[in-house]
């Protein structure tokens, strides 16, 4: 079977498989790109979480060595004036010399101001108000806390407070002692980050309130985010992941690398955009795919234009090979030609009789069906009466070349000019069925013309046409019963409106 197919066939193959596997390899190179870069933006991410968590840890711990100190002198030295002077100094060295301090400040149990880092001193300030003194005061927590942010009633900048208990020696609530971490120290850090123009890095508690983030907002500090997709994967596992999510305030898909701090509750996150991540790779995709698509559609042209060749060569062949078989048959041909139609270049109603008789006969012999259509044109009367016979003569062509062009080709197969402008379609092994398919392919085709026709309720010219189709038996049926079946149905067509095609019951012989 397969030795059997034509050049042509394998030759088309082989071009058709070299464009797709260089389209598809493109393909493939491209969201293996994809792919990669993707990768490489997660590894990015998370390295940029690990520089931030370490970088987080580290400032809330020197925060923390300070406070460390500043409670156990209190609690050792006590607050007496002397001591107090003594705080004061060694609170303004620690300001200087770590430069996320705000301040660092020191309170008694009801939330007064004993000694801070400052200039001044305001005896009548109370942060009784502020949380983390409220949680100190209700806890016996010796380690430190990070409170809410808070913007600074000493500074007015915008700080996160990190607090120790102060305990007398009854181990009662003494006061607390306070040190405040600039949040601009945070943006600062942040701000060094290539993170591109839609990325977002941010530090956040672990019950989901927002402490820092770039883009920064102010109306953004200690806002909850317990309900966006990225907190509800941090509190699911506690612990570093990576993961895809829109934000819920800018609406940005980023990839998220998200890692807890070492030795405090909060996390850090860094996410950067994945429409940014693959801007490049999408422009460079689109200029190599278009590329790879012309070379394809070159490679598909050069290919089809060497295949027409072959084509047009094997077919000078086999015009070579049929017109040795027409001189042997020259008698033939000549006797075909005077049996064709001068005006329609069809068959004429001599040769339709000559083929129907064969046909007939040889549909008894085999007991095979024997199908015909009667084809008319509609309201020809009229068109010729408005448009003129040339206009007429013109219409019939462009009809019957219409008809042509849907005849099969099978031996035997035959459209003839049946008289005027009623036109027939002689089907050998054909059932009605076949028959109906093949004249309402000739009416869509002559639909599908638009030749103006005003006087035709559709406006165009159109044809109906009756089929009729039988399995003749031998001394019962005749061909002229064939025509008078295929004629009723053409009748039934026009009755029923034209620019249709009606049958006759298949394979049924007309009624005597």
């Amino acid at each position: 079977m397969l030795q059997r197919l034509p050049i042509t066939f394998w030759a088309t193959v082989f071009v058709t498989l070299v464009c797709v596997s260089l389209v598809g390899l493109d393909f493939w190179r491209s969201w293996n790109a994809r792919t990669v870069l993707l990768e490489q933006t997660e590894r990015s991410a998370t390295n940029l979480a690990r520089a931030m968590s370490q970088h987080a840890d580290d400032t809330i711990k020197s925060a923390d060595t300070s406070l460390n100190d500043l409670e156990e002198r209190i609690e050792t030295d006590g607050m007496g004036p002397g001591q107090l002077a003594r705080l004061h100094r060694v609170m303004q060295d620690q300001v200087r010399a770590l430069p996320q301090l705000d301040g660092l400040y020191a309170y008694d149990a009801d939330g007064r101001w004993i000694v801070n880092s400052l200039a001044t001193f305001d005896p009548r300030a109370n942060n009784a108000d502020r949380e983390y003194f409220r949680f100190h005061r209700e806890h016996r927590d010796e380690g430190p806390h990070i409170g809410l942010p808070v913007v600074s009633r000493s500074s007015g900048k915008w700080v996160i407070p990190v607090s120790r208990r102060i305990d007398r020696a009854d181990g009662s609530f003494g006061g607390v002692v306070l040190a405040t971490i600039d949040i601009d120290y945070f943006r600062r850090f942040y701000a060094s980050f290539d993170i591109g123009v839609h990325g977002a890095v941010a530090l956040l508690s672990n019950q989901g309130t927002m402490l820092v983030r770039r883009p920064f907002r102010a109306q953004g500090i200690g806002a909850s985010i317990v309900d966006t997709p990225l907190y509800r994967a941090y509190a699911h596992s506690a612990t570093t992941g990576i993961g895809m999510f829109r934000s819920t305030q800018d609406g940005e898909l980023r990839l998220n690398s998200y890692r807890p701090l070492q030795h405090y509750p909060l996390f850090v996150t860094a996410a950067l955009s994945k429409e940014e991540a693959l801007a490049h790779w999408r422009r460079d995709a689109l200029l190599h795919s278009l590329g790879v698509l012309l070379l394809a559609g070159l490679l598909a042209l050069f290919g089809q234009r060497l295949i027409g060749q072959m084509r047009r060569r094997l077919e000078v062949e086999r015009e070579l090979r049929e017109a040795r078989d027409a001189l042997a048959g020259l008698n033939a041909t000549l006797e075909k030609m005077a049996l064709q139609d001068g005006l329609t270049g069809l068959a004429n109603r001599r040769q339709l009789d000559v083929s129907l008789t064969n046909e007939f006969s040889r549909a008894v012999r085999q007991g095979s069906s024997l199908a015909l259509a009667l084809i008319d044109v509609d309201h020809f009367k009229r068109f010729n009466d408005r448009y003129g016979h040339g206009a007429g003569d013109e219409c019939l062509r462009a009809v019957s070349r219409a008809i042509r062009q849907q005849t099969p080709k099978r031996p035997g197969d035959l459209a003839a000019r049946y008289g005027g402008e009623e036109l027939a379609i002689l089907l050998p092994n054909t059932d009605s069925a076949g028959a109906h398919a093949v004249a309402e392919r000739m009416r869509d085709a002559v639909e599908a013309l638009q030749v103006a026709h005003e006087d035709s309720p559709l406006g165009i010219v159109t044809i109906s046409a009756g089929v009729a189709a039988l399995v003749p038996r031998r001394g019962q049926d005749s061909a002229g019963m064939l025509l008078e079946a295929a004629d009723r149905a053409l009748y039934a067509a026009k009755l029923a409106g034209r620019n249709r095609v009606e049958a006759a019951l298949p394979d049924q012989p007309p009624a005597h």
